[in-house]
């Protein structure tokens, strides 16, 4: 895929442009709640998201997280709460804010027969100031297929095919759910190199995403939604070093029962696969298992140390239950 460095052409109206410092913030979430019969996807949920930034969504399968972004552009309508938009209401500023807002939803389908250039060309039609799309489509990397059907589409490029048309109109926020499902490799960091080069220009960017390399890359922020609920609101690094301890993975020279595994100092917890041992503990990990086994005559090999990191708090955060009042939130 070519083309990234047409971000450059890639210029903001004065309409997109913010005449205000930068000190209220874009996105204010209200206690929203949003049910479906007596399932509560959305329960009671608020933040803030500051202008400029990229602002991440984490969570489980069936957390709230589409939910939420689609109370905040307009999609859904919450039972309860408020969502408010530099001061405008979803609901009832819809005009105006679509004239600033662009959304890549999880599913998006188009008429079958319609052409990838002919759905960017009607989607920039509907604004005043939208970007290039031959730019856009090469940027994506989908300039080569303008025209072909959408039925003809794979589903990685029906995927850029949707981020295009959410960028197309030079928006002031974007809402990008799962933005690089069903991209390669390669698609999947130009795609990346493309969002920040956007947020460099002022644009608000509210990433939806299960790929925690992703949310490490790309946000400032990220909320965690687990049951319905807000859990935990901060950056990546610190939501990161919640998943607490050390992890040591390595080769034992001869076996090694967990009572002498756990007997080591620091040591709270033994994993086993096939030859491995996984010990995760507090302090000095390596020095403190090497050392010790080497007194009992136990050398180890094909070592692996590292820190908690982002996977690893997100599935701690996730397996416990949420709490009843939300850590970390950030008061709107």
């Amino acid at each position: 895929m070519e083309g990234v460095e047409l971000l450059g052409s890639f210029q903001l109206s004065e309409s997109v442009k913010s005449p205000k410092a930068k000190t209220e913030p874009a996105i204010i979430v209200r206690n929203l709640v949003k049910k479906y019969g007596d399932f509560v996807a959305v329960n009671d949920v608020s933040f803030s998201i500051k202008e400029g930034e990229i602002f991440g969504i984490i969570g489980p399968n069936g957390a709230g997280k589409t939910t939420t972004v689609e109370c905040i552009s307009g999609l859904r309508v919450p039972d309860s709460g408020s969502v408010s938009i530099f001061g405008l209401s979803p609901l009832k500023d819809r005009n105006k804010i679509r004239k600033f807002l662009g959304v890549q939803l999880q599913q998006s389908a188009m008429p079958p027969r319609l052409k990838v250039g002919e759905a960017v060309e009607l989607f920039a039609s509907f604004y005043s100031d939208p970007l290039d799309p031959n730019d856009l489509l090469e940027t994506l990397g989908i300039k080569d297929i303008k025209n072909s059907m959408f039925k003809n589409l794979s589903g990685g490029q029906k995927q850029r095919l949707s981020i295009s048309l959410a960028l197309i109109g030079n928006p002031r926020i974007a809402i990008l759910d799962e933005l690089t499902t069903g991209l390669d490799p390669e698609a999947r960091r130009e795609t990346w190199t493309l969002i920040e080069g956007i947020r460099d220009r002022g644009v608000t960017v509210i990433l939806v995403t299960h790929f925690m390399d992703e949310a490490e890359r790309l946000c400032d922020r990220l909320a965690l939604i687990n049951h319905g609920k807000l859990g935990v609101l901060d950056t990546p690094e610190a939501i990161a070093a919640l998943a607490g301890g050390n992890r040591l993975r390595f080769v034992p020279s001869e076996p090694v029962d967990d009572k002498t595994l756990y007997a080591i100092p620091g040591v709270t917890g033994v994993e086993r696969k096939e030859r491995y041992i996984t010990v995760t503990g507090t302090g000095d990990l390596a020095m403190s298992v090497i050392n010790s086994l080497a007194k009992i005559g136990v050398h180890v090999s094909d070592i692996e140390a590292r820190g908690g990191n982002l996977d690893d708090a997100f599935v701690k955060l996730t397996k416990e239950e949420p709490p009843n009042d939300s850590r970390g939130v950030a008061k709107p």
